[in-house]
């Protein structure tokens, strides 16, 4: 697919935070980047795959990275030596349920929600960010290392914390398995496993592989917690046939957003983890084109994808009816794809978005014209489809 090239009108049009940092939560030098997870075999051939162009304001997360590197590979043994028999016998405990939808549509909220319902269970953050170690090291982290990670997100105003709910494409990528994700450490340079986001192109042998990897992560997971697993990544989106295939039980929850609010907050989350995460002084200048491409990719495949899945394992949700009604959406959402008694655990889904969601504000978006038009023009079946 070509990318798009976004017009220098455009380049300012949706208002992008300024590149200091200033506009986004703070987020300390000590806390961890998705990297600091890696194995070195994985740590360097991220580098050399974009042939080690790094800022030099960049060098203290280049050197902490390198140096905790072997320290995942001797955690990574240890796990292998404690549990190698229980994992090789272990299955996930139940179908799991997939939330999809581009970033930005609300896919973090529903997550938390739904895993307020302890009969289900996520991968947490550490595990995302320690993938092939944390059965023996969570606990450590869990106890005496909460204070390296901010209270909010950089980009929103989302909790952060090693037990919250994460997207496991993260641990895909730490994995070193084909992620899109590889593009935040290089974001100056071309963009990386783009096919990835709808395996087009990608051999049956690849596909499966990766989903393996997948398989594998989700089980150690499910072993941790012993529930079925609510698993949350937007870009999972375009991939619903290949996760229906290895997951045949699988149920998926689809959330939709005006794209107008869509998209000016889906290029401010990459610049808000461009500017923590970069191994690069971000620029910014083709971020706009990325988030139309990427779109146009994910849904793609999922508009031709979707129909599909037997009826019964879909649902469509908007972010709009789940922030004016939470509760009545959850309700939705259990009796259609029948997950559970809803009635169980309604009350607690009523006291958390008391206590906690109450006072949530997301950001707010000044959309130029010009901008609407381009989107518009390039989403417009998104905007048809789900009556935007």
């Amino acid at each position: 697919m070509t990318r798009p090239q976004a017009s220098q009108s455009t380049k300012t049009a949706a208002s992008k935070p300024p590149r200091s940092g200033g506009d986004f939560h703070r987020y300390p030098f000590y806390s961890p980047r998705f990297w600091h997870g890696m194995r070195p075999g994985t740590w360097w051939n991220l580098l050399r795959s974009r042939h080690f162009r790094i800022h030099p304001s960049r060098y203290g997360i280049l050197i902490g990275v390198t140096l905790a590197t072997p320290v995942n590979t001797i955690l990574a043994g240890l796990q292998w030596l404690l549990f190698r028999n229980q994992l090789a016998q272990a299955e996930l405990h139940g179908p799991p349920v997939f939330i999809v939808g581009h970033w930005r549509s609300g896919t973090t909220l529903l997550h938390e929600l739904m895993v307020r319902d302890e009969r289900l269970s996520s991968p947490s953050t550490y595990q995302c960010f320690a993938p092939q170690h944390f059965l023996v090291s969570q606990w450590f982290f869990r106890r005496f290392a909460g204070w390296l990670l901010p209270g909010k997100r950089p980009m929103d105003n989302m909790e952060a914390g090693w037990d919250r709910p994460q997207e496991d494409e993260f641990a895909i990528l730490t994995l070193g398995v084909p992620s899109p994700y590889r593009r935040i450490a290089f974001p100056n340079e071309a963009p990386t496993d783009l096919d990835y986001l709808d395996f087009d192109g990608v051999s049956d042998a690849d596909v499966k592989s990766w989903m393996t990897a997948l398989h594998r992560f989700l089980v150690c997971v499910s072993e941790s917690t012993g529930r079925p697993l609510i698993i949350k990544s937007p870009t999972h989106t375009g991939r619903i046939a290949a996760l229906a295939r290895e997951f045949p039980d699988a149920k998926f929850i689809h959330i939709t957003r005006d794209p107008r609010e869509l998209f000016p907050s889906t290029v401010r989350l990459w610049q808000g983890l461009d500017e923590v995460q970069a191994l690069q002084k971000p620029h910014g200048e083709n971020d706009e084109a990325y988030v139309i491409e990427c779109f146009e990719r994910m849904y793609k495949s999922f508009h031709r994808d979707r129909d599909q899945l037997p009826a019964g394992r879909l649902i469509d949700v908007r972010y709009e009816d789940l922030v004016a009604d939470p509760v009545a959406t959850l309700a939705t959402i259990y009796g259609t794809l029948h997950l559970s008694d809803f009635g169980a655990v309604q009350s607690v889904i009523e006291s958390w978005v008391e206590a906690e969601h109450r006072d949530y504000q997301p950001n707010k978006h000044n959309l130029a014209p010009e901008t609407e038009s381009m989107i518009r023009d390039a989403w417009g079946e998104y905007f048809d489809r789900y009556n935007y």
